[in-house]
């Protein structure tokens, strides 16, 4: 058995390698959904004025982030009545080309697709706001499949739209679908159809990752009411530890941090880290520590935080979707508080080259030291409108987007 799990690690972790080459940013968060790049050399504080814009390409409203791979900038929005799936060239910017995935999302918290796409080896992956699944050929955007995977699990949209980001494992897509039998649901990559579907209820926020743990790859997903793990071939429960919020309001992607899972959540609900113990060919999940409640060092409202070197950074919002949220880091293995920036503001972050890139609400590009002692802040510009995308980092460059423009950044 021990010897199986290996060659299946060895497999996924190939694949995922395949996705895209280091200085690439294929999917949500990045090429192995945790936020960090490893590009290297990158600009250390500002010039006047700001990094070099290098393009400006017109843009739609929308929530999804920005993939970069294969020469491809590729995100969603909404435009003219529809849906669209987007291909900018990465190197100017120009339109390459789009495709509807449906009529124009609309909700009262935000009008646009919440998704952000995957870029995989000749396709491209995205997931519209009332939960159709859709495979586009990456060269010239023609739709291979479509699949109303939300209709299909017998499910309803989420009440503020489906956001889960598609993960591809080997020949499958994975997303949160919300049904009463299957929170989960996985695709066949090359045909659309029906691979295997896992838990139960809300589909939540979140976004499901690959993750290794206990020394076998796992996807674990945070669903409206709980965080699982399962086998990447077949979707059987691994183990499941309670994680319910108000409003199903799990939106963060786990992380990995020293054997175990991170997981937070706004609406003052908190984060733990959970760490699995062996029962046979299942875990028993535990947390290792806890910060729950309005007292939490870390409440993650939309943003997965980054971890690195065993400091975990992130953004703490207090109250209820409050206005109030604070910039904190911690140590990562007990959860214990080492500095906090009071009132920072609402944003995402992303970690490359020793530092965090930090993109806020309103559209400001901030980067800032990545250490323990203390908030240290290098760089800060206007670059965008209202926003709440991360910003991607690939081939020396950074890619961001609000309702109108997708933005493209010198970082070298």
């Amino acid at each position: 058995m021990k010897r199986y799990w290996v060659a299946t690690i060895g497999m996924l972790v190939g694949f995922v390698a395949s996705l895209a080459t280091a200085d690439d940013w294929p999917a949500f968060l990045g090429a192995h959904r945790d936020g960090i790049s490893k590009e290297a050399g990158l600009i250390e504080r500002f010039p006047p004025g700001g990094p070099k814009v290098v393009w400006r390409a017109p843009g739609g409203v929308g929530m999804s982030a920005v993939v970069v791979a294969q020469g491809l900038a590729v995100t969603t929005w909404n435009d003219a009545g529809q849906q669209w799936l987007v291909a900018l060239d990465a190197e100017t910017g120009k339109l390459r080309w789009r495709t509807p995935t449906g009529s124009a999302y609309e909700n009262a918290m935000g009008n646009g697709p919440r998704a952000t796409p995957a870029i995989s080896g000749d396709r491209v992956f995205a997931y519209s706001g009332e939960g159709v699944l859709v495979a586009a050929r990456r060269d010239d955007g023609e739709v291979l499949w479509r699949v109303d995977a939300v209709g299909q699990a017998g499910a309803e949209p989420s009440d503020y739209g489906m956001s889960s980001s598609p993960l591809v494992v080997g020949d499958r897509v994975i997303v949160h679908v919300g049904g009463a039998e299957s929170a989960i649901a996985a695709y066949n990559a090359a045909d659309g159809e029906l691979s295997w579907t896992a838990a139960r209820g809300a589909a939540g926020y979140s976004s499901p990752t690959l993750l290794e743990l206990a020394g076998r790859p796992q996807v674990v997903s945070v669903t409206g009411m709980e965080v699982v793990g399962l086998a990447p071939e077949t979707g059987s429960l691994l183990w499941s530890f309670p994680f319910q919020t108000d409003y199903g309001c799990n939106t963060a992607t786990p992380i990995a941090i020293d054997g175990g899972v991170f997981v937070s959540a706004g609406e003052n609900h908190g984060s733990v880290l959970i760490d699995l113990r062996p029962q046979g060919e299942r875990f028993e999940a535990q947390a290792r520590w806890a910060s729950l409640d309005a007292k939490s060092v870390m409440r993650n409202e939309w943003q997965t935080s980054i971890v690195v070197d065993d400091k975990l950074f992130g953004f703490d919002n207090v109250g209820a979707a409050g206005p109030v949220t604070h910039l904190a880091c911690l140590d990562a293995k007990t959860g214990k508080e080492l500095w906090r920036k009071m009132r920072f503001g609402k944003g995402n972050m992303v970690y490359a080259d020793g530092k965090l890139w930090i993109t806020t609400i309103d559209g400001e590009l901030v980067v800032a030291r990545a250490k323990a002692d203390g908030y240290e802040e290098l760089g800060r510009a206007s670059l965008a409108g209202k926003t709440r995308q991360t910003l991607s980092i690939a081939q020396g460059r950074g890619y961001l987007r609000d309702d109108q423009e997708v933005i493209c950044v010198a970082l070298k």
